[in-house]
């Protein structure tokens, strides 16, 4: 039986609320077959990255201001995870899409969490705070959020975990921001993340 845990680096760019999350639940052993060794952040002013360092987990910033070239940017990206031994890539609110290349070197070792339903309400320019401004355009009377695995397309990989939050009277985009984080993302996130470093594990033996 193996004893090495998969290695987990968590890409974010603001406040890591859904990193806290990963954090809480692998400190409380729900994530006993990985472990996160890495936070990575494209923006050294990203909060997460002191939740990194509070955790006692290292805190890498490759800034866009600093690589304003992406494949310069990727090629740093790359050379972190790589010395860092990472097996399983998982972005958590990270704003930047990244190029094919890079996501099919993590094929199947690359995971994101999106604040709605896919095939609702995703792909490129549905991020953030615009996700749930259009849910609640539409009249949607359920939300929720999805973690996939990444691929070429934007929020076009494969669905791995969904979690519905039923939308209320006089809901805000923040306030249903809030509500699908608590109900959805924090609570899918860590799920998936042990699914998917469990079958990374078994695909080891």
């Amino acid at each position: 039986m193996l004893t090495e845990k998969v290695r987990i680096a968590v890409l974010v760019s603001g406040g890591g609320t859904n990193l806290q999350a990963l954090l809480d639940e692998e400190r409380a052993g729900n994530l006993p077959d990985g472990e996160i060794v890495l936070v990575l952040s494209n923006r050294p002013d990203a909060y997460a990255l002191e939740r990194a360092r509070k955790a006692g987990v290292e805190a890498v910033c490759v800034d866009r201001a600093q690589y304003p070239d992406p494949a310069a940017r990727e090629g740093e990206m790359r050379r972190v995870l790589r010395e860092k031994g990472v097996e399983l890539v998982v972005l958590a609110g990270y704003l930047s899409i990244l190029s094919e290349a890079f996501t099919a070197e993590y094929a199947g070792r690359m995971i994101n969490i999106h604040p709605s339903l896919i095939p609702s309400f995703c792909g490129k320019g549905f991020y953030g705070l615009k996700v749930h401004e259009a849910a609640l355009s539409y009249g949607v009377k359920v939300t929720g959020a999805t973690v996939h695995y990444v691929n070429e397309i934007p929020d076009g990989g494969q669905i791995i975990l969904q979690k519905a939050v039923g939308v209320r009277e006089g809901d805000t985009p923040e306030r249903l921001q809030k509500r699908v984080m608590r109900q959805a993302e924090w609570k899918i996130l860590p799920r998936a993340c042990e699914i998917v470093c469990k079958k990374l594990r078994g695909e080891e033996k």
